[in-house]
């Protein structure tokens, strides 16, 4: 008994470790709430980009010796803006806008980075992040926009859910459509942002979208939407605990153990539900 309790509290008795968890649960917390908005929606491509895009903002942040996260945010807000700015100007689709943004950030953030000495540490340490890093400092910024994208959620929940599934009723009752798109699109900046420093920014896509898609799945009813945010939430807070045991104990990445973890949770519950699916189709 003495060696389970050991093996699953002992690593979450050190200090950045236990640090580690809150921050990464907070931002699972977010992650999954906006996530399900980017399922639901269907916007994965563009919370793909971002999470790339943020690149020349926290490089330039690196080298200047600034605030990666604040790097982050102009870097997302550049993107967010260029994307609306692309498809209002032309006739491309919003998929074509994005695209072409999202190669533009990461080329320009793979040329800022490669005029450091030490680039391929720097390069590492931007992708894949550094969860065991984290300061009480950065738990609070967290803390802080994990509140701030809650509490919007909870205000436009009615506007998010009429775009999402009819976007003419949206217009007909008057909801500012154009607004509420441009309003998610900033949220998925700000999960981006706030989550980059717990997984990288490569791996910040699964946080956001491994557990919301997990509960989508699982969940039936997809009008559900209070009720996959809450599973989803659930799920990632599971994911950051157990990918940081895992990662403790078998001398991993934790970064990006915790995004495997996602991965392999969503596939896991994917194929459980065929199975089940093929067995009560049978019987």
């Amino acid at each position: 008994m003495q060696f389970l309790v050991d093996f699953f509290l002992t690593p979450f008795n050190v200090s950045f470790v236990s640090r580690a968890l809150i921050a990464g649960c907070l931002a699972a917390i977010l992650c999954a709430l906006i996530g399900t908005w980017v399922i639901l929606r269907r916007l994965t491509f563009f919370g793909d980009a971002m999470s790339h895009g943020m690149l020349p903002g926290v490089a330039t942040a690196s080298l200047l010796g600034g605030n990666l996260m604040f790097g982050a945010a102009i870097s997302a807000l550049i993107m967010s803006a260029g994307v609306v700015w692309t498809s209002r100007k032309s006739s491309l689709s919003q998929d074509v806008s994005i695209g072409l943004q999202f190669i533009t950030m990461l080329s320009l953030g793979v040329v800022i980075v490669s005029h450091s000495d030490s680039h391929a540490v720097d390069l590492t340490g931007f992708l894949f992040g550094d969860i065991l890093s984290v300061r009480w400092k950065d738990i609070f910024i967290i803390a802080v926009a994990t509140a701030l994208g809650t509490l919007i959620i909870f205000l436009f929940h009615r506007q998010f859910t009429a775009l999402t599934f009819d976007e003419r009723k949206a217009h007909t009752l008057r909801l500012a459509p154009r607004f509420t798109h441009l309003l998610m699109l900033a949220l998925i900046a700000l999960a981006t942002v706030v989550s980059f420093q717990v997984v990288g920014t490569l791996l910040v896509f699964g946080l956001l979208i491994g557990p919301p898609a997990t509960a989508a799945l699982l969940i039936q009813h997809k009008a559900s939407i209070s009720l996959i945010m809450i599973v989803a939430s659930l799920l990632g807070c599971a994911e950051i605990y157990l990918g940081l045991l895992i990662s403790w104990h078998a001398s991993t990445a934790a970064g990006a153990t915790i995004t495997l973890l996602s991965a392999i949770v969503f596939f896991g519950s994917l194929l459980t539900k065929s199975a089940i699916s093929r067995l009560n189709f049978t019987a």
